[in-house]
């Protein structure tokens, strides 16, 4: 029986893939085998000793400690792609918010007063101060190509407007499904130099901390929008207030509201709402739970934000999962502890990311626990398991 704790409310959709006979799933659980979430902060949270995978229902992994998870042989799951389509229409709609003055324009008919011929005078002398523009020909800068920068670019195209994308990372499965009509960025101060509109889909990192900067601002269109859908921190928000006073930007449209912003007209600051639909978090919750109970039961890592992805087929034999520093000599002498107890390795994938590697063999026959023990204290193995038979 393998214990899930629950740190925050998840979808019903996802849970119901834990079948019960197999899974305890609650959200106060001592010893538990994985670890579901979403935003809660785990940074400070006591690790048990049980704990083999965190997962994520969502992209971003900043509330979670990678780092010291990786040192304990913990996989950490994400579901990139999962939300990607709601936040892709959120991306959208900011840009019509901001281009077409929606909120302020919206606020301005909300505070009318007086009868119809009286709302009708105000409405007549006042909509001259929300004229606005339109998307077609307009260029959208796209910083990060990955499922939502994607699907975004393509968006716009379809919209009419014209797009540049930077992603010095993006994989060769993202660029297949990019339109043809996205230009290639070749720095970010190239993309923003050129772009009406710059949207960001990228992780925090130390690299794009205040990548919109008072620097930065100089560089782009006056009277651009900025968007950031992404995190919170990407862009500088003294430095966007300062560039929307001068009239160098003339919008910024954020998820992540701060009370700096807030009172800013030219500010369209959201709730976090990005992935906010049913769809979404059926998807993520679907996604990282298939994921969890992959790794758990066959010990398969797909969609991991710190282990190598490794898929390999269950033969009719007994599965082991090793997790171990990135060191020479170590698949040798996990094979010589496996040959010294007379189990015959059937099938074996290795496959190493940065400082971590993992292993997964099936051998004929039940692994007995001295041989877990003679691993486990093999220098540089992170963490050891047995799993039934296929």
């Amino acid at each position: 029986m393998f214990k899930i704790l629950t740190l925050n409310n998840l979808s019903g959709a996802g849970l119901d893939r834990l079948p019960r006979d197999r899974y305890e799933v609650a959200s106060e659980i001592r010893r538990p085998d994985a670890i579901l979430l979403r935003s809660f902060n785990m940074h400070e949270l006591d690790l048990p000793d049980t704990l083999k995978a965190v997962g994520r229902a969502g992209a971003g992994v900043n509330n979670i400690p990678v780092e010291r998870l990786t040192h304990r042989g913990v996989a950490v799951f994400n579901a990139p792609g999962a939300n990607a389509n709601a936040v892709k229409e959120l991306v959208i709609a900011g840009m019509l918010l901001a281009a077409r003055n929606i909120c302020r324009s919206w606020a301005f008919a909300r505070g009318l007063e007086g009868d119809n011929a009286a709302l009708r005078r105000q409405v007549e002398a006042g909509k001259k101060q929300f004229v606005g523009f339109e998307l077609p020909g307009r260029t959208l800068g796209v910083i990060g190509l990955g499922s939502i920068g994607v699907r975004v670019a393509n968006a716009a195209i379809a919209l009419g407007m014209k797009v540049i994308g930077y992603d010095q990372d993006i994989t060769v499965q993202r660029a297949w499904q990019l339109s043809s009509q996205v230009q290639q960025g070749t720095s970010v101060d190239d993309l923003l130099a050129r772009s009406d509109f710059v949207t960001f889909h990228t992780p925090l990192t130390e690299s794009t901390r205040n990548m919109i900067n008072p620097e930065r601002l100089k560089i782009m269109k006056d009277g651009a929008v900025v968007l950031n859908f992404a995190r919170e921190g990407i862009v500088d928000n003294a430095a966007i207030l300062e560039a929307l006073d001068t009239g160098r930007v003339y919008a910024y449209v954020c998820d992540f509201p701060h009370r700096d912003l807030l009172q800013h007209e030219r500010v369209i600051a959201l709730p976090h709402i990005g992935a906010s639909t049913r769809e979404a978090e059926e998807n993520c919750a679907v996604t990282v739970v298939d994921e969890v109970r992959d790794y758990l039961e066959h010990g398969i890592v797909r969609n991991s934000v710190n282990f190598p992805e490794v898929v390999m087929p269950r033969t009719e034999g007994f599965r082991l999962a090793v997790v171990n520093s990135n060191v020479p000599n170590m698949v040798g002498q996990i094979s010589t502890a496996l040959a010294d107890s007379d189990l015959n390795i059937l099938d074996m994938l290795n496959k190493s990311r940065g400082e971590v590697a993992y292993n997964l063999v099936d051998v004929n026959a039940s692994i007995p626990e001295s041989t877990l023990a003679e691993i486990r204290s093999i220098e540089g193995v992170l963490a050891v398991r047995a799993l039934n038979g296929g």
